[in-house]
């Protein structure tokens, strides 16, 4: 008991650098107070005190304003951050390492009976609002962005974004390198360019950089062709483009992202 209280209060201080000492998340972190509260609650349950597991519940609901159901299988080092307003269902699993902000709900979308409300694996993180809903299950380490509404199976690792929820698909380690290196060679500063980032700038820049990096491989074995049949011709080099040519827009960038 007391060590699942010390992990507890350890992985408070691991995700939430506003926490200063053990004291204060013992007594001032309400989404603490309904994990501890649920334990109590799902051990009725199981031991088939269903209406005093129900009733302990509630009591953890009007204490922290988090609502989490007896039935639902919650992991270790579970964080709840803030947590006002969470809702996790009956059926609802929550693997090890699992970070909810404010506003979730892990509901169902069916009024039947049995499975019918989502599994979280390992690490999974859901932002402030989300609605995660459905029989399905969220991969380990996938992140929920704040207010998605999430009704499908999310692969591990991915991050999901929107309403309806999309999974933001990330490039392989190739084509980033193959991006990085067109944009250095015409001496375009990338910065802050990013394929997990939702942005469709940044996104029509990558398609640019991967159509640039086509037709220069395309120029090069032409160019390749021609002295294999003699000819004197070769490529001029492309004209240089100055650093200080891009200082406005460069700036621009950097005062956006601080």
């Amino acid at each position: 008991m007391f060590e699942r209280l010390r992990e507890d209060i350890q992985s408070v201080f691991h995700r939430d650098p506003a926490a200063r000492n053990a004291f204060e998340v013992l007594t001032c972190y309400p989404g603490m107070h309904a994990i501890w509260i649920h334990r109590l609650s799902a051990a009725l349950w199981g031991m088939g005190w269903k209406w005093l597991a129900r009733l302990v519940s509630n009591f953890g609901r009007w204490l922290t304003g988090i609502e989490i159901h007896p039935g639902a299988k919650v992991g270790r080092r579970f964080f709840i951050d803030h947590g006002m307003g969470i809702v996790i269902g009956e059926t609802a699993e929550i693997g090890d390492d699992v970070t909810l902000y404010q506003g979730v709900t892990l509901g169902g979308t069916s009024w039947n009976k049995g499975k019918r409300h989502p599994t979280l694996e390992d690490g999974v993180v859901v932002g402030a609002g989300a609605k995660v809903l459905g029989p399905f299950t969220v991969g380990a380490g996938a992140k929920v962005g704040s207010n998605a509404v999430v009704t499908k199976a999310v692969p591990a690792g991915a991050t999901v974004v929107g309403i309806p929820g999309r999974i933001i698909v990330k490039s392989d380690d190739e084509l980033e390198a193959k991006r990085k290196a067109m944009a250095e060679k015409i001496g375009f500063d990338a910065y802050g360019v990013s394929e997990d980032m939702p942005d469709p700038v940044a996104r029509a820049i990558g398609q640019l950089l991967d159509h640039l990096q086509a037709v220069d491989g395309r120029l090069e074995g032409m160019c390749g062709a021609l002295k294999d049949l003699g000819s004197p011709y070769c490529a001029k080099d492309l004209p240089e483009l100055r650093d200080e040519d891009f200082a406005c827009v460069k700036g621009k960038d950097e005062s956006k992202a601080s």
